[in-house]
């Protein structure tokens, strides 16, 4: 590098350095560029965060958009793009929006909806309690209800993943519960409960979703509704043999799904209702109009003493809708009835209803046994049961008091048997006099033949004593129906028995045992006993010397251990009015046995033997049955006979 060269470099440094110090800030420059420069830097990443959020904001809402069932489902209106984020927000199932939890109340009922589904949670009976003295729900978060949607691409939406807004009126017991797409397209589920009673109205209507559902389906409100039968008893064995899927068609009967096992059915003819039933309370879904089809599932579960659940429902509805094509509207009215399974109570519904096509019979829903014992409990027990009920007093004095009239009402009856009974007993002596007369095996018929000529000429016939038992079965059996269907038992109690509506322990044990199950009935032991009794005491005083088939004894004295292990289990109500029955019984024979003057009666047996007597057709029939297998009885014999001379 020569000389000139680094002179010329010498001179553009001093140039530099001259310039940037003649233009170098003050102090009070550097400070408040060194402030300007910290604010930019801040309003820098907060810009860059802001746009982060945003992006993110948008890719998650493109995400949702794809996920949403809701916009998959509908034909989304025309919106910017931050427009459309806003507006998602409030139709998505999947929103942020807290789940909220409305009541509506009466004396009777409080029932609490969620704005998820937009459908009832839970049903409180306030009147009653579970057999444990918990509070008795209907259903408390172990039910599903849900309004099916097809749109025309075939796509179904379930509102039961829909978030709704409750629209409450103050003072009056109803609520909306609304789920809106757009300004004028909503789902509306109006929900109001009546004052003091257990019917809870139930409409949904439909604005502004007609262009987009499904055109054959459009008319049609098609519902899903699933429930775990919750148990409510002491007794699991006997409320599940009494829970039940019901349902009735229009105008028609009232069916019922199997107890004991698992039962797929479609209902193929328009019903009314549909009920899933415990033994002493239900939840019934009715129709205003009428259930066009319906698909019903009952699942039985495998149970213990500590079950919680004792069967699994279900119910695809299909009900006709109405369209009003001017108002855009499609809509539906239904009415739940969630309440006790009280015969008097569920029969009233109807006492309004003349239309034989329109009554509910709700009271059908209570088991009263097949036509004649339902007739016999309906128009005889019950009434007589109600009006003893409404005195006030102890409901284990009712049931002694309904014992004695039913026993008075049948004595007459029983009186019949009685007598039929002393007749055939007073001619012992000579139906014996016959059997020594007749004492070879193969003389039975001989011996059979003379006894009915005796009891022909006497004037007694053997089976005027058996009509009058025959005659009093109806009620025996339809009061076999009565007791454990009467929820005017349930919680009632009487001497060690604190609940007549189920079994009253005096012993329990962990372990299952068959036939017995964990415990023994009190009521039940004395039942047993009772009917051990009255089999020896009737035995002994139906003894009309006749030769009794071999074993036939021991079959008597085994029936009453037969129905121990059969009633343990069933209500005391029911095991103490047999009780009692069978004690009336005794002391009404003994009180017969005492008024009929036996004396007087074989006097009289004697008179009609000298008067001329034509057999009746029975008879007449009888001794001709017995010819014919007399010979034929004869002709084996003599061919036997000549078989072993060969």
């Amino acid at each position: 590098m020569d000389k000139n060269t680094i002179i010329g470099f010498v001179l553009i440094a001093a140039v530099i350095i001259g310039f940037t110090l003649l233009s170098r800030p003050s102090a009070e420059e550097l400070a408040k560029q060194k402030e300007q420069y910290r604010r930019d830097s801040i309003e820098y990443a907060q810009t860059r965060e802001q746009e982060k959020e945003l992006a993110n904001l948008k890719d998650t809402a493109t995400e949702v958009k794809k996920e949403n069932p809701v916009d998959d489902f509908f034909t989304a209106p025309v919106q910017e793009a931050d427009s459309a984020l806003t507006a998602m927000d409030s139709v998505q199932p999947g929103s942020q929006q807290a789940e909220q939890l409305i009541t509506l109340e009466n004396s009777k009922l409080k029932v609490v909806f969620s704005t998820k589904g937009g459908k009832m949670v839970s049903a409180q009976l306030k009147e009653y309690s579970r057999y444990d003295g918990d509070s008795l729900y209907l259903f408390n978060n172990d039910t599903e209800f849900s309004l099916q949607l097809t749109n025309k691409q075939n796509k179904v939406l379930h509102t039961n993943n829909l978030v709704f807004t409750p629209i409450k009126t103050e003072g009056d017991n109803s609520l909306i519960m609304r789920f809106s797409y757009a300004a004028n397209q909503h789902v509306d589920f109006l929900y109001k409960l009546a004052d003091d009673d257990y019917m809870l109205k139930y409409d949904v209507n439909l604005v502004g979703l007609q262009p987009m559902l499904d055109r054959n389906k459009s008319d049609v409100i098609e519902l899903y509704w699933a429930q775990k039968m919750r148990r409510q008893e002491k007794s699991v064995k006997n409320e599940q043999r009494y829970s039940h899927i019901y349902y009735k068609y229009v105008g028609g009967d009232v069916k019922e799904l199997s107890s004991d096992k698992n039962e797929q059915l479609e209902v193929k003819e328009p019903a009314k209702w549909i009920a899933f039933k415990n033994q002493f309370f239900a939840p019934i879904l009715i129709a205003d109009e009428k259930i066009e089809t319906a698909l019903l599932d009952s699942k039985v579960l495998v149970t213990d003493e500590n079950s919680e659940y004792l069967k699994t429902c279900e119910a695809t509805i299909y009900a006709p809708a109405t369209v009003d094509m001017n108002a855009g509207t499609i809509s539906a009215g239904f009415t739940y009835y969630l309440g006790p399974m009280s015969f008097t109570l569920l029969k009233g519904y109807d006492s309004h209803i003349s239309d034989v096509n329109k009554q509910l019979d709700l009271d059908k829903l209570v088991p009263l046994g097949w036509t004649l014992f339902r007739w016999v409990n309906q128009y005889f027990v019950i009434p007589i049961f109600n009006l003893l009920r409404g005195t006030g007093m102890s409901m284990g004095i009712v049931i002694l008091l309904l014992t004695i009239i039913v026993k008075l009402v049948i004595s007459p009856l029983t009186f019949k048997s009685f007598m039929s009974s002393a007749k055939m007993r007073v001619l012992r002596p000579q139906v014996e006099e016959i059997g020594a007369k007749y004492p070879k095996q193969e003389q039975a018929m001989e011996k059979q033949q003379a006894t009915m000529a005796l009891y022909n000429k006497a004037g007694v016939n053997p089976m005027s004593g058996c009509i009058p038992l025959l005659l009093q079965m109806p009620i025996l059996i339809a009061l076999f129906s009565f007791f454990p269907n009467a929820i005017e038992l349930r919680g009632q109690s009487f001497l060690w028995a604190t609940d007549l509506s189920t079994y009253d322990a005096i012993i329990e044990w962990k372990n299952h045992i068959p036939l017995i199950g964990t415990h023994i009935s009190l009521f039940c032991i004395l039942m047993t006993v009772t009917n051990i009794i009255y089999t020896k005491f009737n035995m002994e005083m139906t003894n009309t010397g006749q030769q009794q088939m071999p074993g036939m004894k021991w079959m008597m004295y085994l029936m009453p251990l037969i129905f121990l292990f059969m009633l343990n289990d069933y209500p005391s109500g029911l095991t103490y009015y047999y009780f009692l029955s069978l004690l009336v019984t005794i002391l009404l024979t003994i009180g017969f046995r005492y008024i009929i003057d036996e004396d007087k009666v074989l006097a009289k047996l004697e008179a009609n033997k000298a008067k001329p007597k034509k057999k009746s057709g029975f008879m007449a029939r009888l001794a001709e049955a017995q010819k014919i297998q007399q010979q034929q009885l004869n002709e084996r014999n003599k061919s036997n006979s000549t078989k072993r001379k060969r």
